[in-house]
């Protein structure tokens, strides 16, 4: 019987080594042949003969496989040194396959198991010795923020307007969009006491048909991002489905909740539902109103409704009784094709908002302009139409602004003192064909512009990618902070993030570099542009401040779960048009475009210490392929259906991701994240930081992986597995005078605290969904909080859920004793 199970153990090893041998052999040829590594082939060749000699010469098998294992720890270490997650994928398969073949019932002829297994057993020891001392490389940036720095005294909110130090007022707690709380009872040395005060659930669920874009129309990504805000001793916040809701600050409960009733048509037709925050405006005292307190929110209908702030009614003399349309001047808008999801910047009596356009649908969408509207009665004061003469005008009722131009869809900053609104542009649609665009599109994309909130005037204009092919359009308004100048000044400074992960150090009065900050144009790859467009020869790159740009993609970079898998990668980056950062977008080949889309930085934007001059930022590392293909081919035999923009587009048209129909142009785009057929991404890790930058040195303090692997797994399912490999991230950082930063965003849905010194984790709280949204902090009551929302966020593919959680040291609320 126990040679019965003997044999029959080792036939079905060798059977299986076949079949891998089979799979490494033939897909390492096709690397072999594409120009790629030879270990694969190899290793395809070794297996085969194993298989074979395990049966007859088993002790010759176990010998010729603890040969393969030498070579390929060796092969590893060459390829990518002592890295875990490089030597993991590379070692991990085979270490597991021979540790198999040690078990005594595998490929044995003697009686003795050692004479046997003993070049295996020792082949099998060596590999293990170096995952284990992998293990203790370090994949951060260690150092710590000086002492004499940390202890810097504050600085007046030269950018905005003061408020009470317990207030956060605005999306990023100022108009300034520093993220900065100037509370200071919770510290690095108490924070560990930090429990929840409240939960409280806004009631707002997911619904049946929405949840994560899966292909065309096939869902509706379901997103709570919010980040609300507090005046006195009110909370202010809005949801995916854009019910507005205040609570008290102190316990949570609900004061109010009013509910739009967005237009079901347009709900059925966004992409995403999501409402980053609203807007809190007092009315100037010498206007007459019966609403002077103001909460503005966005509504998913392409409204914006205007609210008293004490009783959450509608203001009566704002637009049509609390609602403007957003509709009017942008002519013909199908559904779904334009909505607001982050807060409008309210100040001089003046709402300014734009929004999202639908993405790469058609080179003949809805006008991109910034509107400037009375914040009293909804009036429009102002359009800014970079392609109408005079930019800056008031269109009549029956007038259109200019189609297709560059919008912004982000959260807008301010520099109230300046007068100035600093927008943050994306391209002129389609974003991975530029062939159509018209010279003003291309002057005025991918830029940050300075207008003048009362007026609408462009006073600057400062472009971080030109003639953008990527949709690298910048996600969110710059932070303020004054600087050191050369000379002993004081420099009114912006630090403009972006989803390349460099940062722009601009003067805000002027949107010149600050001297010491300069940005240099460097050469990027053009060969295999669309033959009817063209491509940049060079972009600019900030020369003097670190960068969390990564570095180019190699194909000993390429990832995966196992061997096999991540040969698979291999041979993709071998096929894929690829020559780093700015590689055009190709015609019929699949083009890597890295840094993507999708950030390095994305929507939250970084934090700015404006005591210690401290910058904070998380990251991401996702590759995007995009491939574009000609129209009629698609058009021809009916896949994908002909459209002109009039009425509402075809029911087969694309989603965000995967199809672009781009109606209008020669091309459609196939565009998707770089996944294997496991989904596992082919880079691996690290795939998400958070990362301290000293704004006077201009360097890097520390720098430390974010997020685990907890809830991520093959085929996207979730486990329970914290590798500590980094994690992506949806959402942003604060950081208070306490020296603490707060952050969810991480995909395993944990809000942390971090030392602002040092970058180390203090405490963590395991969240009941996912926190993709940006924390805030704030008082009541001699008691500082501090507060995210715990929604989950459809493309990320957390929890879902309605959460609003606070927390205080020892969980106490405000009039309550600690415990």
């Amino acid at each position: 019987m126990r040679e019965t199970t003997k044999r029959l153990l080792s036939i079905i090893t060798s059977v299986l080594l076949a079949l891998i041998g089979l799979f490494l052999f033939f897909g390492g040829a096709q690397l072999l042949l594409l120009g790629g590594s030879w270990f694969y082939v190899l290793t395809g060749c070794v297996l085969l003969a194993a298989a074979v000699l395990g049966l007859k010469q088993p002790g010759l098998a176990s010998s010729l496989y603890a040969a393969l294992l030498v070579v390929a720890t060796i092969w590893a270490l060459v390829e990518t040194g002592f890295n875990i997650w490089g030597l993991e994928v590379r070692l991990m398969t085979l270490v597991g396959i021979g540790v198999w073949l040690l078990l005594p019932q595998v490929w044995r002829a003697h009686e003795s198991w050692l004479a046997d297994k003993k070049a295996l057993l020792g082949a099998v020891g060596v590999s293990c010795l170096v995952l284990l001392i992998s293990c203790f490389s370090s994949y951060s940036i260690d150092g710590t923020v000086p002492a004499d720095r940390m202890a810097a005294q504050g600085q007046p909110e030269s950018a905005a307007e003061s408020m009470p130090d317990g207030d956060w007022q605005a999306y990023g707690r100022t108009a300034a969009g520093d993220r900065y709380s100037p509370l200071g009872q919770i510290t690095p040395a108490n924070v560990g006491r930090l429990k929840r005060a409240w939960l409280t659930r806004t009631g707002d669920v997911q619904q049946a048909g929405e949840g994560t874009v899966a292909g065309p129309d096939q869902g509706h990504e379901f997103n709570l991002e919010v980040t609300p805000i507090k005046v006195d001793n009110t909370l202010y916040m809005c949801t995916p489905h854009s019910w507005v809701i205040a609570m008290d600050a102190a316990t949570g409960k609900v004061k109010w909740k009013f509910d739009p009733h967005p237009d079901t048509a347009d709900l059925a037709k966004n992409v995403y539902l999501a409402c980053r925050g609203v807007s809190y405006y007092r009315i100037p005292d010498e206007i007459q109103t019966s609403c002077r307190t103001r909460i503005y929110s966005p509504v998913a209908d392409v409204r914006m409704v205007a609210l008293d702030a004490e009783t959450g009614k509608p203001c009566d003399d704002f637009g049509d009784h609390g609602f403007i349309s957003l509709r009017e001047y942008l002519g013909h808008v199908p559904h779904g094709f334009h909505f607001v999801t982050s807060p409008p910047l309210v100040a001089k009596n003046r709402l300014i908002t734009g929004g999202w356009v639908f993405d790469n649908q058609a080179n003949f969408e809805p006008s991109g302009a910034i509107r400037g509207f009375d914040a009293t009665t909804g009036a429009l004061a102002w359009a800014w139409d970079a392609g109408h003469t005079p930019e800056t005008w008031k269109p009549n009722s029956d007038e259109v602004l200019t189609r297709d131009t560059p919008n912004a869809w982000g959260v807008y900053t301010a520099d109230l003192n300046l007068g100035m609104v600093y927008i943050p542009t994306g391209n002129s649609p389609p974003d991975n064909w530029g062939g159509t665009r018209r010279p003003f599109d291309d002057a005025t994309s991918s830029a940050t512009i300075a207008l003048d909130i009362v007026t609408g005037e462009r006073r600057w204009t400062y472009q971080t990618v030109h003639h953008d092919l990527w949709d690298m359009d910048i996600p969110s308004g710059p932070s303020m902070v004054d600087l050191p100048g050369p000379n002993g000044e004081t420099i009114p400074a912006l630090v403009q993030s972006t989803k390349r992960g460099e940062f722009f150090v601009l003067d805000r009065r002027t949107g010149e570099t600050v001297p010491g900050y300069p940005v240099e144009e460097r050469p990027v790859p053009t060969a295999g542009v669309a033959p009817d467009d063209h491509a940049s020869p060079t972009q600019p790159f900030p020369a003097a401040m670190p960068t969390l740009t990564p570095p180019n993609l190699k194909e000993s970079d390429m990832w995966g779960a196992t061997l096999l898998d991540q040969m698979l990668c291999r041979i993709e980056y071998r096929q894929s048009a690829y020559e780093g950062q700015f590689t055009p977008p190709h015609v019929g080949q699949t083009t890597v475009v890295y840094p993507a889309f999708y950030g390095v930085v994305d929507w939250q934007g970084i934090t700015i210490d404006p005591q210690r001059k401290i910058m904070l930022a998380n990251a991401s590392y996702l590759p995007f392929r995009i491939r574009l293909d000609h129209r009629q081919k698609l058009e021809g035999n009916g896949t994908l259906p002909k459209w002109d923009g009039k009425g509402e587009e075809p029911a087969a048209k694309g989603d965000a991701l995967s199809v672009s129909p781009d109606y209008g142009t020669p091309y459609i785009a196939l565009t998707n994240p770089w996944l294997n057929p496991l989904q596992i991404p082919c880079k691996g890790p690290v795939w998400g930081t958070l990362s301290a930058i000293d704004l006077v040195t201009r360097k890097i303090v520390w720098q430390h992986p974010v997020g685990t692997t907890r809830d991520t797994g093959p085929f996207r399912t979730h486990n329970n597995i914290p590798l500590p490999t980094g994690m992506y991230n949806v959402g942003g950082n604060i950081v208070t005078r306490g020296g603490v930063v707060f952050m969810g965003a991480t995909a395993d849905d944990y809000l942390r605290a971090f030392d602002l010194a040092t970058g180390n984790v203090l405490w963590t709280d395991r969240l009941p969904a996912g926190g993709q949204a940006t924390p805030m902090s704030y008082e009541v009551g001699g008691k500082q909080y501090v507060l995210i929302a715990a929604g989950g966020h459809g493309g990320l593919g957390t929890r879902s859920g309605d959460y609003i959680i606070a927390y205080t040291l020892d969980g106490a609320q405000a009039g309550t004793a600690a415990q």
